[in-house]
């Protein structure tokens, strides 16, 4: 399986766009698979210089309804008109980010994208033997503290704590053989590799995705525990490799990467074969 980073905050080269955000292109054996589309159309520059055919994709997953990961939609859907695109049930809802606990700012998606190429995923969906879509994430171990300032409004008004039920996750399994991409795993990395292992009824070999920890001090007295129970749990999971990239921020990726050896990360133009 063929893994192209498009669009991540950082790059390897300073010929690729990239900014706060994530997109990544996924060949299998028998799909082309768009999964993301960064905050705005710069995947589409990277996918070309990349040699991606982007209007070869056949399917694209929106893992959450946040414009870092479906910005750039819009740009996806004037490239390529056959791909079926698969997004969480209410990712089109309202979502909000709040800064110093006053200012709130929409992150959500452009409702007016929506059309009938868009299937809505809640709980597993298994598309063909080779993919398979799930949310409903049960536990709550280890849960990002970075999801406090992020918010969900509703039709009466009120505006709560987003529950990230719209967050999907991807499986694949090649020859079962089975690796997981997540977006920025706001369910808690721990919780989402616990249930991909259910549905694969066997360990996940690769994870690649966000962990939603940027912002987090890894020395602080209230975050130490924390970090240290994460990298016990990753190196625990039974998972060969992790690939972690996006939202899991420098710091966290510094400390995790001297801890758990089976950890690396990715950045906007690099190739891994999985």
């Amino acid at each position: 399986m063929k893994v192209v980073t498009l669009f991540e905050n950082r790059t390897i080269s300073k010929e690729y766009k990239s900014s706060h955000g994530l997109s990544i292109y996924i060949e299998t054996k028998n799909h082309k698979i768009l999964f993301d589309t960064g905050a705005d159309d710069s995947f589409v520059y990277n996918a070309s210089k990349l040699g991606v055919n982007l209007e070869e994709i056949d399917i694209a997953i929106i893992s959450h309804g946040h414009n870092d990961h479906g910005g750039g939609l819009e740009g996806f859907l004037k490239i390529n008109s056959k791909a079926k695109i698969y997004v969480g049930k209410g990712a089109f809802d309202d979502y909000l980010t709040k800064l110093l606990g006053i200012i709130k700012f929409k992150i959500g998606l452009k409702k007016e994208l929506l059309s009938d190429r868009f299937e809505f995923v809640d709980g597993v969906t298994s598309i063909d033997e080779e993919l398979t879509l799930f949310n409903n994430i049960e536990g709550d171990k280890l849960l990002p503290k970075g999801n406090d300032r992020l918010l969900k409004s509703y039709s009466d008004g009120t505006i709560k704590k987003d529950d990230f039920a719209h967050e999907i996750n991807l499986l694949i399994n090649e020859n079962h053989n089975y690796s997981l991409f997540c977006g920025c795993s706001h369910k808690g990395i721990v919780n989402i590799v616990e249930k991909a292992k259910i549905i694969a009824n066997t360990k996940v070999s690769t994870v690649v995705g966000g962990f939603h920890l940027m912002g987090m001090k890894v020395n602080s007295s209230k975050n130490a525990a924390y970090f240290q129970e994460l990298a016990a749990n990753l190196k625990n999971s039974g998972v060969d490799k992790y690939y972690t990239c996006h939202c899991t921020g420098e710091e966290a990726y510094n400390y995790l990467r001297k801890n758990v050896k089976a950890l690396d990360e990715i950045k906007t133009g690099m190739i891994i074969e999985v």
